[in-house]
């Protein structure tokens, strides 16, 4: 029986590129320009679009703002990837549909481009309201419940918080084992790998990208998971603070009205977690010590659903994209 050979980590080199498992595909995105490579029948298919950051003075390179706004554009840009990935790949995976009434009136009424965009704001939008009423809202009516019998605000967000990762981690451990999930995931896998090869400045090759770990400390599923961790802390500090400024509310505590109240209190302030969560994310992508290896531990044993080991002709495609958005000024992608 051979030995498994062991994950080659020597990073030395920490870069700002990032990316996306596409269907039978891959996104990168690098400081000027993103990369969609699709393996088709035909071979690889590959698209690259310019990408122009924020200037260097602009409000939304500002803490805080910044991940508010990088968080809701990556999730547009994905929204795209993901419909660019289906023209791209093969009829087996993206089967040609005979487009509805609805659609067709849409298209009529919108013109192609505005139509275009409308679905894309449909889907962003449909997208994260599906997100947040399973892993935000469902949990704080859960915990919801609780108003009338415990007088912690610790303790009824940790309530939330318990019931919020559970739901998070039994929907994405269910849908790894979907099939054409797990191809997906497999993606995630050489996406990985790659930014890995590149970051410990070895060549590009599938023998080298192989040889590496499959999971990295600023994946978006492990974003997730930061906020989901960081929301108690949040919301209960929020919470107290709100009681404290507002002490008439206590004595409504277990009302329906309370209980609406500190709900949509929570909610106001997704954006403020997304923005602190981002800052977080940065930090560990940027340094590498054993304060950002404890921050980074769950997201890290989380990959371990969210990412499968791929196959050589899914490495060969995260290698092109990679490849296609390093930037011609060795040094630019610097994280």
């Amino acid at each position: 029986m051979k030995n498994k050979q062991k994950p080659v980590i020597q990073e030395k080199y920490k870069t700002m590129i990032g990316g996306q498992a596409l269907i039978e595909g891959i996104m990168m995105r690098g400081p000027d320009k993103d990369a969609i490579v699709v393996r088709g029948k035909e071979g690889l298919k590959i698209d690259i679009n310019p990408r122009k950051l924020p200037g260097e003075k602009s409000i939304l390179r500002w803490p805080l703002i910044r991940g508010v706004y990088n968080f809701f554009g990556a999730n547009v840009t994905g929204v795209k990837a993901i419909m660019r990935s289906a023209d791209l790949a093969p009829e087996e995976y993206a089967p040609e549909e005979e487009p509805s009434k609805l659609d067709l009136w849409l298209e009529k009424k919108l013109g192609d481009e505005r139509f275009q965009k409308f679905i894309i704001g449909f889907a962003v939008f449909l997208g994260l309201a599906m997100s947040i009423g399973l892993f935000f809202l469902l949990p704080m009516v859960i915990g919801s419940f609780f108003y009338g019998i415990i007088k912690s605000n610790f303790l009824i967000c940790l309530i939330e918080g318990v019931v919020r990762m559970a739901i998070f981690m039994g929907y994405m451990i269910l849908v790894s084992r979907m099939k054409d999930m797990r191809r997906l995931f497999s993606y995630h896998g050489a996406e990985h790998k790659t930014i890995r090869c590149y970051e410990a400045k070895l060549p590009l090759t599938v023998e080298n990208v192989r040889l590496q770990t499959r999971k990295h400390p600023r994946c978006g599923t492990s974003f997730l998971l930061v906020i989901m961790l960081l929301s108690i802390l949040v919301f209960s500090a929020a919470s107290s603070g709100l009681l404290a400024v507002v002490p008439a509310l206590e004595a409504m505590r277990g009302k329906f009205l309370f209980k609406l109240i500190m709900i949509g209190f929570k909610l106001l302030l997704l954006p403020l977690l997304v923005a602190i969560s981002y800052e977080i994310n940065r930090l560990v992508g940027r340094y590498d010590n054993a304060f950002t290896r404890i921050l980074t531990a769950p997201g890290m044993w989380f990959q371990n659903f969210t990412t499968n080991e791929p196959d050589d002709s899914m490495i060969e495609v995260a290698i092109e994209a990679l490849q296609a958005v390093i930037p011609e000024e060795e040094g630019a992608d610097k994280w």
